[in-house]
């Protein structure tokens, strides 16, 4: 049974709690002047809901479907590569919290213990994120991996060309072991479509592009094959003063015209944040911050307890807004309107107000 937290603004004080300041800098923080974060949290406080009344919601239906695969919410885990400094288990408390509670867990290159390893604990659908950390031998040597360790797609980030300037960390935090991965930057810095091209034809698997943020790139995925677009900044830790990924995801949806599915991730705290994507046309979103705060609050069942809260916010929020599925979501149940509280990481929970818990 997962803990009895009631919220997860109560998981996040919890995490806190567990956390060395290292690796709170560097699950909460962000770029430079992290203006990126703010607007991710601001693109979502900008959005109301205009609720319909009279309308049957006594039963609801929260599950969508990703890539074939049904999930109990639109709610997926973000990739991140570092999941072993918020519990000893690492990826593999993930990956089982995600078999769990019924949803998708997107591995990331560095996350130990390692794809084989994770791809093993849990029956769930994985999709492998790939940083792209070496040479063509190395790629069709992971890529090999990664098919016959059974993950149904493969994700390639491209918004890491280059390290950012975490400040509020400032490399605090130990990189994963290279023993695994050897690290080339230069590899990621070269990338173009041309590359992203041979990897897709290489991995032979359903293919997601991680890291658009124009409809101009959006427009050239779908004409490369992308299979799926997945919005985000890196949850404002890479490109300071970029757009909110809210802000740019209807340009996208109208980009890929339903050639492409479409995800999301930066600034996800709620269930009704949930119901804002999916209104403005996201399949689902994917949780970063939220993810690593479950698990170092309480590990599996930590994380578990994070997708029950946002899965019980949903309900909550579906009922009252007057649908009883996720499809019946349209932009018309949303208008823009005055924001009332400064956005931050944390804006979303009411006790706290400044935004970081030092």
């Amino acid at each position: 049974m997962s803990p009895e937290f009631v919220s997860n603004e109560e998981i996040v004080q919890a995490a806190r709690r567990n956390l060395v300041q290292a690796a709170w800098d560097y699950l909460a923080g962000a770029s430079e002047s992290e203006t990126t974060i703010r607007r991710n949290r601001l693109a979502f406080d900008r959005l109301a809901f205009r609720p319909r009344v009279l309308t049957d919601v006594s039963s609801m239906d929260t599950t969508t479907t990703f890539l074939g695969h049904q999930m109990r919410i639109p709610v997926m885990l973000a990739p991140i590569g570092s999941l072993q400094a918020f519990t000893p288990e690492g990826g593999a408390a993930a990956t089982k919290a995600a078999a769990e509670f019924g949803t998708t867990h997107v591995v990331s290159t560095g996350t130990e213990p390692g794809l084989e390893a994770i791809a093993a604990c849990g029956d769930n659908p994985k999709v492998f994120q790939l940083y792209v950390r070496g040479d063509w031998t190395w790629i069709e040597d992971i890529i090999g991996r990664v098919k016959e360790a059974g993950y149904l797609a493969l994700c390639l980030t491209v918004d890491t060309a280059y390290s950012s300037r975490r400040e509020r960390v400032m490399m605090g935090l130990s990189p994963p072991p290279t023993r695994r991965y050897p690290r080339d930057p230069s590899a990621q810095a070269s990338l173009t479509w041309d590359n992203m091209d041979r990897i897709k034809e290489m991995a032979g698997l359903p293919f997601m592009l991680k890291g658009v943020a124009t409809a101009a790139d959006a427009e050239l995925a779908v004409e490369h094959g992308v299979d799926v677009i997945w919005i985000s900044n890196h949850g404002g830790r890479q490109l300071d003063h970029g757009l909110g990924t809210m802000d740019v995801l209807p340009e996208i949806v109208e980009a890929v015209a339903g050639r492409a599915e479409v995800v999301l991730d930066g600034g996800i705290q709620r269930g009704s944040d949930v119901l804002k994507a999916v209104a403005l046309g996201a399949r689902a979103v994917a949780i970063g911050k939220l993810q690593g705060w479950g698990l170092a609050a309480a590990g599996q069942e930590g994380l578990v307890r994070v997708l029950e809260i946002l899965e019980d916010e949903l309900i909550s929020a579906m009922g009252l807004l007057g649908v009883s599925s996720i499809d019946q979501l349209t932009p018309d149940h949303l208008r823009i309107a005055e924001v009332v509280t400064p956005p931050h990481e944390m804006s979303a929970w009411t006790n706290m107000p400044e935004g970081r818990i030092l």
